[in-house]
């Protein structure tokens, strides 16, 4: 008898369908999966996105949180935009996406990331 798990596969298919109204690409689809893959605090921290659609306030890096990187995202595209503010136009499924991926980056690379966020006037860093 073998015995599968199908967690992962419900997981997956949650996150192909926000990648999917996001706009994602399969590339970029799949390196985010990856990095889920390979960080159980990253992947504990999409389910938890994905059961209660608010960002938990683990895994940290440097003190820095998957919030911190959400509004980091959020200034980027009121910038890209030329906005200043946040308007109906944004995808905030895709500044989520887009801070996951921030959020992985930090736990690979923290001084690559770090500097953004000490160098940017709105975050609040906690330890």
């Amino acid at each position: 008898m073998i015995l599968f798990d199908q967690t992962k596969l419900k997981v997956y298919d949650g996150y192909t369908r926000l990648c999917e109204y996001a706009g994602k690409t399969q590339e970029w689809q799949q390196n985010l999966w990856n990095a889920f893959l390979g960080n159980d605090g990253l992947y504990d921290a999409f389910v938890y996105y994905l059961a209660h659609h608010a960002l938990p306030d683990a895994p940290k890096c440097e003190g820095y949180s998957l919030t911190d990187c959400y509004v980091w995202q959020m200034e980027q595209d009121n910038l890209r935009r030329d906005t200043g503010k946040n308007t109906a136009q944004c995808n905030k499924e895709d500044m989520v996406l887009r801070a996951f991926m921030m959020m992985a980056g930090m736990l690979r690379n923290p001084e690559d990331f770090v500097k953004k966020l000490r160098d940017w006037k709105g975050m609040d860093q906690t330890m």
